[in-house]
């Protein structure tokens, strides 16, 4: 990995004015402000501009990863997004990305959905073909808005037939947030001062892929029994991959997908992790989707000194879990 930067949006969108939104709501069911702040430790997000794309958010991302590299576009012979906010099924959120960006008709472009955990699997896929000879460079982007979807839910939670049990379902759209990350890859033998990306475990639990479903309208989320079985999916596979990976006690930095406070306390309870070890970003940006781990990966970057060690570690919808290592 030679570099990974992130570009913040620009409109702050507190959760206090959330609860404002919802104040009627809250009365009429019995239900209390705050919920957003204090449990899920979610003080603000972020909003795009309104007619701001996903894919220009990517492409800002992007465009600042080629600048920070030195890498001629040119030799960029992959581009993958990860995005899971997209205005369309098709064509291809990428393919946008790849015109604004100018890159060459030779760099194969597409995209790859996996909920949180897309960034990381194409930082595995993109890893794999730069070794295997097949390109030089490889440009992962990642561009999420959660403006529409939040808009919806608060639109929909103020109607007079709402619920204690819908806010409680549609809870986790308010905690999602915005932003945009890119990572430059390429290998190490043309770049001896890049960070390497030694690799790491996936487990899946698919038997639980309906207890989070979502589009940009709406999205419903069985809060509890989603973390529960999370929490369960990591633990089992942070327990299989004890023989081969020293990561319970080598690691300098565990950049954790940021979810909220109960996510991330619990994950370092169960995994016996130092929390002062974890980098939290989700009380400023709230939950970005699979740009989380790169965005919190690019605020510790300028603090981080060669030869340490770090764990990017991710459970997304579906579920899946990811645990991938990096040697800065």
């Amino acid at each position: 990995m030679i570099t990974v930067e992130a570009v913040e949006a620009p409109e702050v969108v507190t959760s206090d004015w959330i609860d404002e939104q919802l104040s009627s709501t809250y009365d009429r069911c019995g239900l209390r402000g705050g919920l957003l702040a204090e449990l899920a430790g979610i003080r603000e997000r972020r909003w795009w501009p309104d007619g701001f794309t996903f894919d220009q958010a990517a492409a800002l991302a992007g465009r600042r990863a080629i600048d920070a590299s030195g890498v001629d576009p040119a030799e960029i012979g992959m581009l993958i997004s990860t995005s899971v906010s997209k205005h369309h099924l098709e064509p291809s959120v990428a393919c946008a990305v790849h015109y604004e960006l100018g890159l060459p008709t030779s760099c194969t472009n597409f995209d790859l959905a996996n909920a949180c955990l897309g960034f990381v699997s194409a930082m595995h896929l993109a890893a794999t073909a730069i070794d295997a000879g097949q390109i030089k460079y490889a440009l992962i982007v990642d561009g999420e808005g959660s403006r529409q979807t939040q808009s919806a839910t608060i639109k929909r939670l103020q109607q007079e037939n709402a619920t204690a049990v819908d806010v409680f379902d549609e809870f986790a759209s308010l905690t999602l947030g915005s932003g945009a990350a890119a990572m430059l890859m390429g290998n190490m033998n043309s770049h001896p001062d890049a960070h390497r990306v030694v690799g790491g475990v996936v487990r899946a639990g698919t038997q639980h892929h309906k207890m989070c479903i979502g589009d940009l309208e709406r999205m419903t989320t069985d809060t509890r029994r989603l973390l529960d079985a999370g929490l369960e999916l990591g633990m089992a596979c942070w327990a299989e991959a004890r023989e081969t990976h020293d990561w319970a006690n080598g690691m300098d930095r565990y950049i954790v997908h940021q979810v909220s406070s109960v996510h991330t306390r619990m994950l370092c309870e169960k995994l016996s992790i130092d929390p002062a070890r974890v980098p939290l970003t989700y009380p400023k940006y709230g939950n970005v989707g699979p740009a989380a781990i790169p965005i919190t990966l690019a605020g510790e970057a300028p603090s981080l000194v060669a030869g340490e060690r770090l764990l990017c570690m991710g459970i997304g919808s579906g579920l899946n879990t990811s645990f991938t290592e990096i040697v800065w």
